[in-house]
């Protein structure tokens, strides 16, 4: 009995395996386009929060859909023209539209109430504002906020620029789990 295969039967095998490796690759790219992403962190501007190196996992498709940005929400986002760079950035929300914005004595108000923020690395070192966030923009700042290129330096963050909302670290492994709000 022959055991070896035919060379129509091989054929068919690699362009099987051919088809499974494209559909393979075009449902990855089509996930992380649209729907979920990995990211690694590649700055400190989020310590304590998120760490140099951390992985995240980021939502693109059903904040867009379903759920609105709300203060405290973490994303990440294409910076505008005005920030001078061209890779993707994560901050905080810190102010909607409509938010007055102001940084006094190491302390950030919002609407004139000072905003709670356990999460910070340390209190900012600038006065800031006070200043009305426009319509279709959002207010952002790192965690770490006398290290952070963020809004209080090239401005305000257009809605459209935001391309998904964290939603929890899975990198290191020891720390797992939701991010602080």
């Amino acid at each position: 009995m022959d055991t070896s295969e035919s060379p129509k039967s091989t054929g068919r095998f690699l362009i099987e395996l051919i088809e499974i490796v494209l559909i393979a690759f075009a449902l990855s790219w089509l996930l992380r386009t649209f729907v979920i992403e990995a990211r690694k962190i590649p700055t400190g501007s989020m310590l304590p929060t998120i760490q140099l190196e951390d992985r995240v996992i980021v939502d693109k498709f059903f904040f867009k859909r379903f759920d609105q940005i709300s203060p405290g929400d973490i994303v990440v986002f294409h910076p505008p023209a005005s920030a001078h760079a061209t890779d993707d950035y994560i901050k905080r929300v810190v102010g909607l539209p409509g938010d007055k914005i102001e940084i006094r004595n190491r302390t950030t108000y919002v609407n004139g109430q000072p905003l709670y923020e356990p999460y910070l690395l340390e209190k900012p070192n600038n006065n800031f504002g006070p200043i009305d966030v426009p319509e279709n923009s959002v207010f952002v700042m790192g965690d770490n906020r006398n290290n952070s290129a963020d809004s209080r330096e090239w401005g305000f963050l257009p809605m459209e620029n935001i391309t998904g909302r964290t939603l929890f670290r899975y990198w290191p492994i020891g720390q797992i789990g939701a991010l602080a709000r």
